[in-house]
C-alpha cells in the first residue's frame, strides 16, 4: 500500500517523538477515553475517516460493519474463524495481533525494550511480585498497532490466578519512543496477569502495558475496569480459568504485551524482531507436556 505524505511526514522519528510523547500524554489519553465513547454516527464516520489518514485501518474481517462510537471500532470483535488457533499442546500461543519487538533469553532477571535499552522483570513486575520462574526464562514482546485488531486471548488452557494493577505514565510505545526513553515499559501503566498453564503447570505471564491514547485495560474476567483514575486495589487474586484461544480481555487502543515463560521454553519458528504475529499462532514451545 502506497504510503500518504502526511504519513511520511509523521513517521519521521524527531517529529513523531515530539507529537506523541511531549505532549500532555495523560490529559490526552483521558480525553481520548472520553471522546471514544461518544455514540454518534457522524462523529464516529469522521473520527475513523480521520484515523485511516495516519494508519492502514482494514475493516474486512470485522464482525460488524457499523459503528456507532470509536470505542466499538477500537474494541471490534472479528468474524469467526478469521484467527485459527494452533491446536497443538506443545505450544503457546501468541495472545494477540502484533509485530515482535524483542524476544529471546530473560538475562539473570534482564531483557531488553531495544538494543541498549535493558531493565529488569523485578521492575516491570512491580515490588510485590516473585519473578523468581522467568529471571532465566524467555520473553516476547508484542506491539499492537492502533489500526490492530485489540483484542487478546488465552495463548493456552490456563487459569490466571493473580492480577497486579501498576498506574504509571502513557508513553508511546512506538519503536521511535523505545529508543529514546529508558525502561519505558517500567513507566507505564500495565497490568500482570499471573497463569498457571493446565499443560504441567507451568506458570506463565502475561503482561499487557498500556500507552498514549489507550484509555482502559479491559479484563473479561475483574468486574473493574483498569485505567489512569482507578482506585481500587491494585493486587487482584483470582482464579480465571480459560481455554486456548478464549478471549481474555481488550485494550481501548493499541499498545503492547510482554509473555514470560520459565526456563526450557523456546521460541516457535519465525518468531523473530520485526516479525508479525497472531492471536493463535505458535509462540512458544513448551519444554514438555505432561
Amino acid at each position: 500500500m502506497k504510503t500518504s505524505p502526511l504519513r511520511r511526514l509523521l513517521l519521521q522519528e524527531d517529529l513523531n517523538f515530539l507529537l506523541t510523547n511531549r505532549v500532555p500524554r495523560l490529559m490526552l489519553t483521558r480525553f481520548m477515553g472520553w471522546f471514544s465513547q461518544i455514540r454518534h454516527p457522524l462523529v464516529c464516520r469522521a473520527s475513523i475517516a480521520a484515523w485511516r489518514l495516519f494508519t492502514e485501518l482494514d475493516l474486512s474481517e470485522a464482525r460488524q460493519q457499523r459503528f456507532t462510537s470509536l470505542h466499538e471500532c477500537f474494541t471490534r470483535q472479528l468474524v469467526e474463524g478469521a484467527r485459527p488457533i494452533d491446536p497443538d499442546p506443545a505450544v503457546v500461543t501468541s495472545p494477540c495481533d502484533g509485530i515482535v519487538g524483542e524476544c529471546g533469553t530473560v538475562r539473570d532477571g534482564q531483557v531488553f525494550q531495544a538494543k541498549g535499552f535493558p531493565y529488569s522483570i523485578e521492575e516491570l513486575f512491580g515490588p510485590s511480585q516473585d519473578t523468581t520462574a522467568f529471571r532465566d526464562g524467555v520473553y516476547v514482546t508484542m506491539r499492537l498497532t492502533s489500526s490492530m485488531y485489540h483484542r487478546f486471548h488465552a495463548p493456552h488452557d490456563c487459569t490466571v490466578e493473580h492480577v497486579t494493577y501498576l498506574s504509571g505514565d502513557t508513553w508511546n510505545v512506538n519503536p521511535i519512543a523505545l529508543k529514546r526513553v529508558e525502561r519505558l515499559f517500567c513507566r507505564n501503566e500495565r497490568a500482570v496477569l499471573r497463569a498457571r498453564l493446565k499443560a504441567g503447570g507451568q506458570p506463565i505471564a502475561i503482561v499487557p502495558v498500556a500507552a498514549i491514547l489507550v484509555a482502559s485495560i479491559r479484563l473479561h474476567f475483574l468486574n473493574v475496569l483498569l485505567h489512569l483514575r482507578y482506585r481500587g486495589p491494585h493486587e487482584i487474586p483470582c482464579s480465571a480459568t480459560f481455554g486456548k484461544g478464549e478471549e481474555m480481555g481488550w485494550f481501548q487502543h493499541g499498545s503492547t504485551i510482554l509473555v514470560f515463560a520459565p526456563r526450557g521454553f523456546t521460541l516457535c519458528d519465525g518468531v523473530a524482531t520485526g516479525s508479525r504475529v497472531s492471536v493463535g499462532r505458535a509462540l512458544l514451545r513448551l519444554p514438555d507436556v505432561v
